[in-house]
């Protein structure tokens, strides 16, 4: 069996003062990639967030086989990195810049940074496609060129595990399935892939799926099973299906043989 990268007991948080998460367990596998589906307002991002250590909750998490709390905060900047929804960043910064942000876990204070930093936010740009851009200030980009550099910067960490929080925002089909390969580079480095996606068939290209609603985690498994095709149907009030298209899994609305829209 393979060890837990990431896992989280007895995990609640609270939003406004209502509790969104419910006492999750979850253990994400080292090396693998974990997509987390549901519909909105499953408390799908809220996990991820405290799971990132940005929000507070009740419960523990532990990151690669020791506790959150007893890893020191340096070394948790350099082991896990995150790339949420909607990050601000000063428009101002250039792209080298915002990208080389992702590098301050691994500078001593008010160190510049070295050749293995350049080379760092060198790979992360190129690997995103922004290298052109990388002179141009933030507020010069359009949101999928933004969003691109965003997560360049959370590459450029270079981090054992990897959270991202509908990184696909903003991003047309192609650089999606640039994404796509960005993640499969990332796996084949033994980095662990935690992602939060609304595109639902892109998601099912990870190895494993989590399954949320209510803020409570309805199914954990592996993508390529039965039931959890079937979990995430349901989930989703069997408004959608799961159709194996060639070697891969496609989610498409579920019609009714009088051709209405299952729910309408």
């Amino acid at each position: 069996m393979i060890a837990p990268a990431l896992s989280a007991r007895s995990l609640s948080a609270s939003l406004g003062g209502v509790q969104v998460l419910h006492n999750i367990d979850l253990d994400f596998a080292a090396g693998r990639w974990t997509s987390i589906l549901g519909p909105n307002g499953a408390g799908k991002s809220t996990l991820l967030k405290a799971l990132a250590g940005v929000l507070p909750h009740t419960g523990s998490v532990s990151l690669l086989g020791q506790p959150w709390r007893s890893v020191p905060q340096r070394m948790r900047a350099q082991q896990l990195a995150w790339l949420g929804q909607n990050e601000a960043c000063a428009d101002d910064l250039t792209v080298l810049d915002v990208v080389l942000l992702g590098r301050l876990p691994h500078q001593a204070w008010l160190a510049p940074p070295n050749l293995r930093d350049w080379a760092a936010v060198e790979r992360a740009l190129r690997f995103t496609q922004a290298w052109e851009w990388r002179h141009r200030p933030l507020g010069q980009l359009s949101g999928g060129e933004r969003q691109r550099v965003l997560l360049a910067r959370a590459l450029a960490v270079e981090a054992k595990v990897l959270l991202m929080d509908e990184p696909l925002t903003n991003l047309d089909p192609p650089h999606q399935a640039d994404w796509l390969c960005v993640v499969e580079a990332l796996l084949a480095h033994g980095t662990t892939v935690v992602s939060v996606l609304h595109e639902i068939t892109i998601a099912l290209h990870a190895h494993d799926v989590v399954v949320m609603r209510d803020g409570r985690v309805c199914h954990h498994g592996a993508t390529d099973l039965p039931a959890t095709h079937q979990a995430i149907s349901a989930a989703f009030d069997h408004r959608i299906a799961i159709h194996a298209v060639g070697a891969q899994w496609v989610a498409l609305p579920f019609v009714q043989p009088d051709g209405v829209p299952h729910g309408n």
